[in-house]
């Protein structure tokens, strides 16, 4: 709930940001109109990077792996005692 919370008050804040460079003409209204979309990009940008770096810290759970690897046997080993070929061991 909070970070819908937190979304909602920066949507706002740009709102009323983009509605005021609009109507005080302090920049020109054909680069005001178009503050939306490098929003929407740079927001994009922001996303990827943040993916990006997720992926390179990801962190290594070797107990999980291990227990990953027995849950494959115990499935392979019922698959098989029910008749289904599992192909290489």
């Amino acid at each position: 709930m909070k970070h819908i919370v937190k979304i909602i008050t920066l949507l706002m804040v740009v709102t009323v940001l983009w509605v005021s460079l609009l109507q005080t003409s302090m920049v020109p209204r054909s680069y005001t109109w178009l503050l939306p979309i490098y929003l929407i990009v740079s927001l994009g940008c922001y996303g990827l990077l943040m993916v990006g770096v997720g992926l390179m810290q990801f962190p290594t759970c070797p107990h999980e792996a291990l227990l990953l690897q027995q849950d494959i046997v115990e499935a392979k080993d019922y698959l098989k005692q029910k008749g289904v070929d599992v192909g290489f061991s």
